[in-house]
């Protein structure tokens, strides 16, 4: 007989959060094919929502929501392809005379759409723009924090809104809170690792809002029921998802009835939650969890930028402390004895109970450290885990049992290796600290027998529960970390000196420190600066707020991207990628960018250098150049040069007209001095009326070309456009038929970067055939459907001419393109600038044989 399963705390990380078979009452859902032609599945009160009572599985989705409808759906999917970015379009009336909110996202099994009633037209931008603004001049990292907890309790309206930090362990702390008067207080906290299981973390990080209207589970099943159970539909995107019975559970044990929740998340991980508490049922309008949704990606990126300027003043501070020393070292040549004596003042650097030296194999210490003759064999251990890096540990005798001997004196340790060569560390000590933590309710979870079988069952009473916590010492913070490594910096730098005895190579050294220094706090400032334009709204008659919200996730997205690209790309790179991650964050504005050389790799200092440089001229550019408003063009161009030497080209136009130059700020000393005197190249700028042109020579020995360089093909918009359709398309006249005029602009972007400037545009079969009266052109683009006409007239004109032609469609749905046509291309939308040029360039080829 085969014995069941134990029930652990994994249970919960096992639970198939993502695929529950049904919804959330307060909307509705249809899953679809890809097409969006048939229906699925669908929840139960799918039919009585929407006023179709006869939905069933295989049914005509144009039956009961309208031509037109299904076409703005298609646009929408089209127009957002990324499952965890939903498009969404709000107030939309449907055939029954109601307006549902919509949201639409696409997953491997087809498309899911979403619909929630939609009680008034309201703007998600404004609400989300007044939010940012609150905190947008904000400085200080707990300010933030403290002062988002009570911004989105006032504009959200919950009785209770925390802000929930995650520790090392998985645990959480509640760092802010705002409520009610009356409600007890959960202010600092702990919550343990197991209240949030792995999956659910996993979908916080992909889905970044999460509302619950009704803590008592209700649940609205997909139908039907047998064929879904079978083959369960992945809800990890959708706003409807139903709730896990287990934390519904766990939420009216707190006396909950309604929750919501925004991830928080830095460098790629989930750094905490917002999390708002409702003592009754409530249900938030889908266009105020998108504002919710922007207020904390902003939130994110402010409080990232803010927390690595904090990380900046304090290795400042520390700096300025090392600098003294490293002036008094100056004047000794024993290094053993330079750091002997200094183990004072690194004690003083941050709180420690003691400092332990171990330099060419001799021992010293001063304060509370591990007792005589116990020193040896913990260095031994340290040097087989450490690997060169820093390391640390708050529970030294976890970690390493002999240290249980004297666990009170050493709990916490933090090694820094002195060189390069890991046999020589600064050891950083801390005794036990007997610590109280606050816990909401006893975090051993029990299980028993319920209607799901055994299971773990959530904590029944939340009253405060006291954990004593011993044989641990006070966590190492991030502000200790970057400490350490400011001392490694020192001690390796002191090695350096004492070896090479050049006081020039000190004085650089310097310098380069200070413009250092100066340089990271100028760019925790440009990326404010950057995050603040991003925001800043156009006028209604401008730009629909609707593409207004999908440019600003992308400009957002976009930014961080670049960022995380250059934060971790400290050992060198090849310059064509330094560039693309530089200006990706522009990509998303009407400038045409265009960069193109050989293939070069720089070695660390050049590429540490290179990225200073081209980041400020990327900030100049977007702040005054070419880059600051549409219609701006920036060619980045580089070439080998006989010696080996690297020529790089920067040339910008229709940029504002370049006034006089005034004083020169810090950007431009960086641009003008870094490569000179970093490198031994030159650096040549000329403000021109029509927009700069720099050049800079950058010096062979850093650089490493490629044997045999291949030619590398410029990118172009974020696209590279193959060599050969330029050359076959340029100057050709094109005819495009689309109904979207964003869609339309965009492809006539890129027929622009192709040297197709003569592009006549027609939003209908109509519009096309009469134009066609007076234009020929040598190739045609033509989506399939056009909302409520097809272009199928236009096809059939064109093939009489003897034209050739494309289609283009954002899904597909071909039953409308007669059978003497089923042969043609198909491109699919969005565009990608290189499919839409090879398509035609293609079709030419093709049509020109033939003939």
């Amino acid at each position: 007989m085969q014995t069941a399963p134990s029930v652990d705390l994994t249970n919960c990380d096992r639970e198939p959060i993502h695929i529950p078979g049904s919804i959330q009452p307060h909307g509705c859902l249809l899953a679809c094919d890809q097409a969006v032609t048939t229906v699925r599945f669908f929840s139960a009160n799918a039919p009585e929502m929407l006023g179709a009572p006869g939905i069933v599985q295989g049914s005509y989705v144009t039956e009961f929501l309208g031509d037109e409808v299904i076409h703005d759906i298609r646009n929408a999917i089209a127009a957002a392809p990324e499952a965890n970015r939903a498009a969404v379009i709000a107030h939309l009336r449907l055939p029954n005379g109601k307006y549902f909110d919509v949201a639409v996202h696409r997953q491997k099994q087809g498309a899911i759409i979403e619909f929630e009633p939609s009680l008034r037209r309201t703007q998600p931008l404004q609400l989300a723009r007044e939010m940012i603004g609150r905190i947008k001049d904000i400085n200080d990292v707990d300010l933030l924090i403290s002062a988002s907890a009570k911004l989105v309790r006032t504009v959200l309206g919950y009785d209770r809104v925390m802000i929930y930090r995650f520790e090392e362990d998985g645990s959480g702390r509640v760092a802010s809170e705002a409520k009610r008067e009356d409600l007890e207080s959960f202010l600092g906290q702990y919550f343990p690792a197991t209240d949030i299981p792995q999956q659910a973390r996993i979908l916080y990080m992909q889905n970044p809002i999460r509302v619950i209207s009704d803590a008592r589970g209700l649940r609205v099943n997909l139908e039907p029921e047998l064929e879904e159970r079978e083959a369960p539909l992945d809800l990890s995107f959708a706003h409807l998802r139903s709730v896990s019975p287990i934390h519904c559970e766990y939420l009216r044990n707190m006396g909950v009835s309604a929750s919501m929740s925004i991830s928080l998340i830095l460098d790629n991980r989930l750094w905490g939650l917002i999390a708002c508490h409702h003592y009754a049922p409530k249900t938030l309008t889908m266009s105020e969890r998108i504002a919710a949704e922007m207020f904390g990606e902003f939130f994110s990126l402010h409080l990232l930028a803010l927390k690595q300027k904090r990380k900046l003043d304090v290795a400042n501070e520390a700096r300025r402390s090392l600098d003294r020393f490293l002036q008094a070292a100056s004047l000794h040549t024993d290094l053993d004895d330079i750091l002997t004596a200094a183990l004072p003042e690194f004690q003083a650097l941050f709180a420690c109970d003691g400092v332990g030296l171990w330099i060419n194999g001799r021992w010293t210490s001063i304060g509370s450290t591990p007792p005589k003759g116990a020193e040896d064999e913990l260095i031994r251990f340290i040097s087989s885990v450490a690997d060169g890096r820093i390391w640390s540990t708050k529970r030294l005798s976890e970690d390493y049992p002999p240290a249980s001997a004297y666990f009170e004196d050493v709990s916490g340790v933090m090694a820094v290796p002195l060189s390069q060569l890991p046999r020589d560390y600064l050891f950083f000590f801390r005794k036990e600290r007997l610590q109280t933590l606050d816990w909401a309710g006893n975090p051993e979870k029990t299980y028993e027998t319920g209607p799901l079988g055994d299971r773990l069952t959530p904590r029944k009473s939340f009253a405060l529960w006291k954990e004593t916590v011993q044989r641990q010492a006070t966590p190492w913070r991030d502000s200790d970390f970057e400490i350490a490594e400011a001392i490694r910096s020192a001690t390796v730098e002191i090695v350096l000196r004492h070896n090479e005895l050049m006081q020039e190579e000190r004085s650089k050294s310097d310098v380069r420190q200070r413009m250092l220094n100066e340089e990271l706090n100028h760019r925790v400032k440009n990326i404010l600066a950057v995050i603040k334009s991003l925001i800043a709204a156009p006028s209604q008659d401008e730009v629909p707020i609707d593409t207004y919200i999908g440019s600003l996730r992308g400009r957002v997205q976009a930014l961080s991207h670049a960022h995380d690209q250059l934060t971790r790309g400290g050992g060198g790179g090849t310059l064509h990628d330094l560039l693309e991650a530089e200006l990706l964050p522009y990509r998303a504005s009407q400038s045409s960018i265009e960069i193109h050389g050989a293939p070069v790799t720089l070695d660390a200092r050049a590429h540490a250098v290179a990225a200073l440089v081209i980041h400020e001229l990327c900030t100049n550019a977007a702040k005054y150049g070419a880059l600051s408003r549409d219609g701006g063009a920036l060619n980045v161009a580089w070439e080998e040069v006989d010696d080996g030497d690297c020529i790089l080209r920067w040339r910008e136009s229709g940029g504002p007209v370049v006034g006089p130059v005034g004083r020169k700020g810090f950007g431009t000393a960086l641009i003008e001095r870094s490569i000179p005197y970093d490198l031994g190249g030159t650096s040549n700028l000329d403000y021109r009326p029509d927009g700069l042109n720099a050049e800079f020579r950058l010096p062979g020995r850093f650089l490493t070309w490629e044997d045999e360089p291949a030619a590398v093909e410029p990118t172009v918009a974020a696209n590279l456009t193959p060599e050969a359709a330029l050359t076959s398309l340029a100057g050709l006249p094109v005819l495009l038929v689309e109904d979207q005029v964003l869609i339309a602009m965009d492809a006539e972007m890129m027929l622009a970067d192709a040297g197709m400037d003569n592009v006549v545009t027609a939003s209908s079969s109509t519009d096309a055939l009469n134009r066609l009266k007076t234009f020929t052109p040598s190739i045609a683009i033509l989506d399939i459907n056009l909302g409520r006409d097809t272009s199928v007239p236009v096809a059939e004109e064109l093939l009489r001419r003897g034209i050739p032609f494309v289609f283009a469609t954002g899904y597909d749905d071909r039953s409308v393109v007669p059978d003497e046509l089923l042969s043609i291309p198909v491109v699919r939308k969005p565009y990608d600038s290189n499919a839409l040029m090879k398509a035609l360039s293609d079709r030419l080829t093709a049509s020109t044989a033939a003939q």
